[in-house]
């Protein structure tokens, strides 16, 4: 059985059971707990120190925090939306931007980029944004206070977001914790640089991404402008992007899972 909510009652019946093999799938990161409260978080790695098997998405957890907290677990990549092979690459000859995720959580910080929007386009007019997700009425009203409604564009919710990916210049990612950020596999997959707010714990961090470490809008516009003005630059920064991501192919993690599994059911 592969388990992989965060119920801790629900974790600890599930180790008392005697026949039944389990490997827990903790797709968060502890910075989740720490925001949600220090309770919690104590609680739910209390339970994973019982569990014989537990797959972790982050390098910083896997390899050093769980260890430190007696938890037994697993690196592993997530299975990616787009397969690596299929994939015809952006020509990063644009000047779009995107940013794609769920609008409605705060957590996602959209409106940093949307913020730094007003100084991307003084410098570069014809620029534009995209923005993937659910139509947001709070982000709408910022849009349009900030003089923003030529420039950006709300596409709605979409099951398979390549149409956009195969035309942008550059993905922009303002959320304040994530585990493994699936948006940022597909953006890298298809080639295109990224502005990360932080999250250099990230398994995929690294490779045709720049990292900055504060929350200023300000500072986003300024490496957008560097990178969206630069075309040489921008070009080397999407191919490494797209060559550091042969290592988590589907068909590499397949391999991994079924290891994983046939040690699993012969142990």
């Amino acid at each position: 059985m592969v388990y992989n909510s965060y119920d801790k009652r629900e974790i600890d019946k599930l180790n008392k059971l005697q026949k039944t093999k389990i490997i827990y799938y903790d797709h968060s990161v502890f910075l989740f707990w720490i925001l949600f409260g220090q309770s919690f978080y104590n609680s739910i790695y209390q339970s994973y120190k019982k569990c014989k098997y537990v797959i972790s998405l982050v390098p910083l957890e896997n390899d050093y925090l769980f260890k430190k907290w007696g938890i037994n677990s697993i690196l592993m990549h997530n299975l990616q939306t787009f397969e690596y092979d299929l994939v015809k690459p952006s020509d990063l000859s644009s000047k779009e931007i995107i940013m794609i995720g769920r609008t409605d959580d705060g957590l996602k910080r959209f409106d940093l980029g949307i913020i730094a929007m007003k100084s991307i386009i003084k410098e570069i007019p014809e620029c534009k944004m995209y923005i993937i997700g659910a139509h947001n009425r709070d982000l709408q009203k910022l849009i349009k206070h900030s003089h923003l409604e030529n420039y950006m564009q709300f596409t709605g919710f979409h099951r398979n977001i390549g149409k956009y990916l195969k035309s942008v210049s550059l993905h922009i990612f303002t959320s304040i914790a994530e585990a493994y950020a699936m948006v940022l596999s597909e953006t890298k997959i298809y080639g295109i640089p990224t502005i990360l707010c932080g999250l250099d714990y990230l398994s995929l961090a690294k490779g045709g991404t720049v990292i900055i470490y504060d929350d200023n809008p300000e500072t986003i516009a300024k490496e957008a402008i560097k990178i969206l003005k630069d075309d040489k630059y921008r070009k080397k920064l999407g191919k490494e992007t797209r060559k550091s991501m042969k290592k988590v192919r589907n068909n590499l993690i397949v391999k991994r899972w079924v290891k994983l599994l046939i040690t699993f059911i012969c142990i």
